[in-house]
């Protein structure tokens, strides 16, 4: 392949190696984007797809866990593959959330239409696998549908006094999640006890707000949906990729530079270290990773010599939040499973063809 890139390559590297691998990131664009590690695009190099070498060079690194997210590197992959996670992670999970409300009385402010939208977004924490799919049309049952109901009236607590904020004076003034009542139905109170019950996550999300001798009575259905279906029976809040960055020093920068160098950057990104032989301070890369890329340090021209910007094009840094209706550990095995779901059914395909 042609070399068309007036690029600063750092020292050292090979350049065939370092425009394969890397995203450029210059001072007011981004080049190099395409990937080109394919068979024939590279006379010294093989690119022809080798399982078991891939197995070697593919990793995926968790560097924080929590009960709400995870952040982790997918190394080793494809652009295609990353997104594709990110994709599934959105619209391909099975989940269970509210579906349909029956209203019976809405004296509050919130008209019907606004708070069944409100209901519908309330995450419910529950293995979908133990629902079976509604279709449209079909009827409740027991093994398609749960189903919660909300009644609560706005009353005033008779001990307080009438100038006392209404939060502390009236009881359910704030209608919440946690309100929310799950009704098992025919054989749910046996198959679904203890952990397999469902529950609210978040009970403390605010539904609507009453007055005093205002009052709410519903009912909700919930099935099983996925997040392609409709917004509500996604997994998550954000599922997000970046790739990681690089910085690549072309020279020393050293006393006073190295102080405005490392201003050029995010806290953490480049540390100071002090030379006893000069006397000065040097400019070093301490972790690459917190870089927002920026570019702020491409504005100055003394550093153009200086610098090297680019994203490794195979490394994926990846941050997925839960909504509460599963956990982020689990999220990522149930999208990987999806995965190989996918792949399955083309083999299938394929295979199909392959015989006709």
């Amino acid at each position: 392949m042609t070399d068309q890139y007036q690029y600063q390559i750092p020292p050292g590297a090979n350049r065939e190696e370092f425009i394969r691998d890397n995203v450029f990131v210059e001072r007011d664009r981004v080049t190099n984007g395409a990937c080109t590690k394919f068979p024939g695009a590279w006379a010294n190099f093989d690119d022809s797809w080798d399982l078991d070498q891939w197995k070697q060079q593919y990793r995926l690194v968790i560097h924080n866990l929590s009960k709400s997210s995870i952040e982790f590197d997918m190394i080793g992959v494809h652009a295609s593959v990353a997104n594709t996670i990110r994709r599934i992670l959105l619209s391909d999970i099975p989940t269970v959330a509210f579906d349909q409300v029956y209203i019976f009385n809405n004296t509050g402010v919130m008209v019907d239409e606004v708070l069944s939208h409100r209901l519908g977004l309330i995450p419910i924490q529950f293995d979908p696998s133990l629902l079976q799919d509604r279709a449209p049309g079909e009827a409740p049952t027991d093994l398609n549908t749960l189903v919660f109901k909300l009644n609560v009236k706005c009353t005033a607590r008779p001990d307080v006094p009438a100038s006392a904020p209404k939060q502390q004076r009236l009881v359910h003034h704030h209608v919440t999640a946690a309100d929310l009542e799950w009704s098992p139905e025919a054989t749910q109170a046996e198959f679904l006890q203890g952990a397999a019950a469902p529950v609210i996550p978040h009970k403390d999300i605010v539904i609507t707000k009453l007055n005093e001798g205002e009052e709410v009575n519903l009912v909700l259905h919930a099935i099983r949906g996925k997040g392609s279906d409709h917004a509500k029976f996604s997994p998550v809040g954000t599922a997000t990729y970046r790739l990681m960055p690089e910085i690549h020093m072309l020279r020393p920068v050293v006393g006073d530079e190295a102080v405005k160098f490392q201003q050029c950057f995010p806290k953490g990104v480049i540390e100071l270290e002090y030379d006893q032989k000069t006397g000065k301070h040097v400019a070093k890369v301490a972790d690459a990773r917190k870089d927002t890329v920026s570019r702020e340090v491409l504005r100055h021209k003394e550093f153009e010599d200086a610098v090297t910007l680019s994203r490794k094009r195979d490394h994926f840094i990846f941050r997925v939040e839960s909504v509460g209706i599963l956990e982020p550990q689990v999220l990522m095995v149930e999208a990987f499973k999806v995965l190989r779901a996918k792949a399955a059914d083309l083999k299938k395909c394929l295979d199909a063809l392959n015989v006709e």
